[in-house]
C-alpha cells in the first residue's frame, strides 16, 4: 500500500490547556507589573489589586486559584488578608502565597497559622517564582482529584444505598411470604395440642416447622434446618414447604403415610429427600430434619433424626430425656443413616423438637447453652404451656446469648393434654 492509498487519520483533539486564575495583591503598581508579566509569561491567568480591601472583592466576584499577596500593605496586611481569604466560602482549594522580606522563623510561623501555604522571599527570583507556583498547581491537582473522587463515591454510596434499601424492601416481602409458608401455628388434635416456633435470626432463614393430619388418628409433625443463612436457604426451605403442606397433592410424607406399605413412613421420607438432594439439586447445600408421625388417640410417636438436635422428652413428673443418636444431614451422603425413634406418651408429657439455634445459642464468651442448657430451661418453664412455653424459652434463649443471636430459632412443642377435645386450628 503506497503512502497515497493509505487512510488519513484525524488526530484526536488535545483538550485546552486550563489556565489557573491568579490573584496577584500588591500596593506597588511596579511589583504588580513586574510579577504579572512572569506570571503570563508562565501560562496564567492574572488578576490584579492594589490592596486587602480591594482584593476581598475580588474573590467575591471571581474565584482565583492561587493568590499571591505581598505581606507588608497598608490598612489591611497580607496577613490579615490571607485571614480574611481563609473564611470566604469557595468550591475548592485556594493556594495562598506570601512576599515577604523577613523570613525568619517567627513570620513564618504567623504566616502558617493565618493560613499561608507558601512563603517568597523579596526580591523575587522568576524561577524560583514559578516553581513555587508549580508546586502550588500541584497541590491544587490533588484537592481536585481527591474532590472529583469523593463525588463519584458519595454518588456510589447513594446508589448503594437505593439498592440497599430496595433490597431490605424485598427481604421484607420475603419474610412474609417464608412465614406464610407456616400456615397454622398451633392446633388441637384429641388430647394433644401442637405448638410452633419459627424465629428467624435475619429478614429470613432457612428454619421451617410444620404439621399436618394424617388420616383420622394420625399427625404428621416436621422441623427442618437448612444449612447456611439467608437467601439460598430460604428458598430450599420453600421448596421443601411444597412437599409438606397439608394442602398440596406434592406432600410425599401424606401421600405415603395414607397409602402405607414399606415404602411408608418417616424413614422412607428422609431417604426420598436425601434421593432428590444429591440427584436433583445442583447445590452443596443440605439440611438436617426430624420428622414424626403421631398417633393421637394412642400417643405412640415414631420418628426419624437426620442430625437434627435431640428430641426432649419431658414426663409429667418433670423428668427430660433426649432422645435419638443424631443420624446423618440430608444431601450429604448416597447411602445415610438415620436414627430412628419410637416412643409413647402419656398424660402430662411433652415433646420438644427444637433446631439448634437454640441449642447451640451462645454467651459472648462462647459457652453454648447445650442440650443441659435446654433441659434448665424445661424445668424453670414447665408450669407454662403452649406458645407461652415457647415465647418464654426463645426470651430465655435470648437473654442467654445477651440478644447476639447468629441463628434462626425454630421448635415444635408436642403436649398431651385433657381429652376429649375437638379439632382446633388456629392460624398464627
Amino acid at each position: 500500500m503506497t503512502a497515497a492509498n493509505r487512510p488519513q487519520t484525524t488526530p484526536a483533539p488535545t483538550p485546552p490547556n486550563t489556565r489557573r486564575l491568579v490573584l496577584l495583591v500588591d500596593d506597588s503598581a511596579s511589583q504588580r507589573r513586574l510579577l504579572a508579566r512572569l506570571l503570563k509569561l508562565g501560562g496564567y491567568e492574572v488578576i490584579e489589586a492594589a490592596n486587602g480591601a480591594e482584593a476581598l472583592d475580588l474573590c467575591t466576584r471571581l474565584v482565583p486559584d492561587l493568590v499571591l499577596s505581598d505581606w507588608m500593605m497598608p490598612e489591611m496586611s497580607g496577613l490579615e488578608f490571607c485571614a480574611a481569604f481563609r473564611k470566604l466560602p469557595r468550591p475548592n482549594y485556594g493556594y495562598f502565597l506570601l512576599l515577604t522580606s523577613n523570613a525568619d522563623a517567627r513570620a513564618i510561623t504567623e504566616g502558617l497559622q493565618a493560613g499561608a501555604d507558601d512563603f517568597l522571599t523579596k526580591p523575587v527570583a522568576p524561577q524560583e517564582l514559578l516553581a513555587r507556583m508549580a508546586a502550588g498547581e500541584r497541590i491544587l491537582r490533588v484537592e481536585e482529584e481527591l474532590r472529583a473522587s469523593n463525588t463519584q463515591l458519595r454518588h456510589a454510596l447513594a446508589q448503594l444505598s437505593e439498592t440497599q434499601a430496595a433490597m431490605e424492601r424485598d427481604l421484607r416481602e420475603a419474610r412474609k411470604l417464608q412465614q406464610g409458608l407456616v400456615r397454622e401455628r398451633s392446633g388441637v388434635f384429641g388430647a394433644f395440642e401442637i405448638s410452633l416456633l419459627l424465629r428467624p435470626a435475619g429478614h429470613i432463614g432457612g428454619d421451617l416447622v410444620g404439621f399436618f393430619p394424617i388420616g383420622e388418628d394420625r399427625l404428621g409433625l416436621y422441623a427442618l434446618d437448612v444449612s447456611g443463612h439467608g437467601v439460598t436457604a430460604a428458598l430450599l426451605t420453600a421448596q421443601l414447604s411444597v412437599h409438606l403442606s397439608a394442602s398440596s397433592d406434592q406432600n410425599i410424607a401424606l401421600r405415603g403415610a395414607q397409602d402405607g406399605g414399606d415404602a411408608a413412613g418417616p424413614s422412607a421420607l428422609a431417604h426420598f429427600f436425601n434421593t432428590m438432594m444429591l440427584e436433583e439439586m445442583n447445590t452443596d447445600t443440605y439440611f438436617t430434619m426430624i420428622y414424626a408421625e403421631l398417633n393421637h388417640v394412642t400417643g405412640h410417636v415414631r420418628m426419624i433424626q437426620a442430625g437434627h438436635p435431640h428430641p426432649a422428652l419431658q414426663r409429667a413428673d418433670g423428668r427430660v430425656t433426649h432422645l435419638g443418636n443424631g443420624g446423618m444431614p440430608i444431601g450429604v451422603f448416597e447411602r445415610p443413616i438415620f436414627d430412628e425413634i419410637e416412643v409413647t406418651l402419656e398424660p402430662g408429657d411433652r415433646l420438644l423438637i427444637a433446631s439448634d439455634g437454640i441449642t447451640e445459642a451462645a454467651t459472648p464468651s462462647g459457652r453454648q447453652l447445650g442440650c443441659d442448657g435446654l433441659e434448665a430451661v424445661m424445668r424453670t418453664n414447665a408450669f407454662l404451656h403452649g406458645h407461652s412455653f415457647l415465647e418464654s424459652m426463645a426470651w430465655s434463649v435470648s437473654e442467654y446469648c445477651r440478644g447476639e443471636r447468629q441463628d434462626d430459632m425454630s421448635a415444635v412443642l408436642v403436649e398431651f393434654r385433657a381429652s376429649g377435645q375437638v379439632i382446633r386450628l388456629d392460624e398464627g
